[in-house]
């Protein structure tokens, strides 16, 4: 296993915590299949996979930010179409049959994933689970 998920993971809203699960699992799903020499096989339809959901989990926590009232939701979208475009360079270097995509692409998405969720996304799960004030000093 690529990544496992635990409780450092979490944002402390369960919709987004579920769904950075699934984006662990289809992390780990193509861990499996490069180990068992499926990589080249499943890469594409995995891929393909990864960017869909990963663009539906981006406008999910993006809205819900959005309707939090979320100041950094700005920043944060500007996050989320710079690692959409990464991809979309590694799918072109996919379709140019570029042997070695996939080690570049699973260690990319691992140290992206694991990075953005730990730091990026904890600092609005406060404000999207509505607690934003806990932990601050009264006025």
């Amino acid at each position: 296993m690529l990544l496992t998920w635990g409780p450092g993971y979490s944002v402390g809203v369960p919709a987004m915590d579920s769904q950075h699960k699934t984006l662990f699992g289809m992390l780990n799903e193509l861990h499996d299949a490069m180990l068992s020499g499926r990589g080249q096989q499943a890469t594409r339809p995995l891929l393909k996979k990864l960017v869909e959901y990963t663009r539906e989990h981006f406008s999910a926590e993006e809205r819900a930010m959005s309707l939090a009232g979320y100041p950094a939701l700005g920043k944060h979208r500007a996050d989320h179409e710079a690692l959409t475009r990464k991809v979309q360079e590694y799918v072109v270097r996919l379709d140019s049959g570029e042997v070695a995509i996939n080690l570049h692409l699973l260690n990319f998405l691992r140290e992206w994933l694991s990075k953005h969720i730990q730091q990026t996304d904890k600092e609005y799960g406060p404000w999207v689970s509505g607690k934003r004030d806990a932990g601050r000093p009264a006025a």
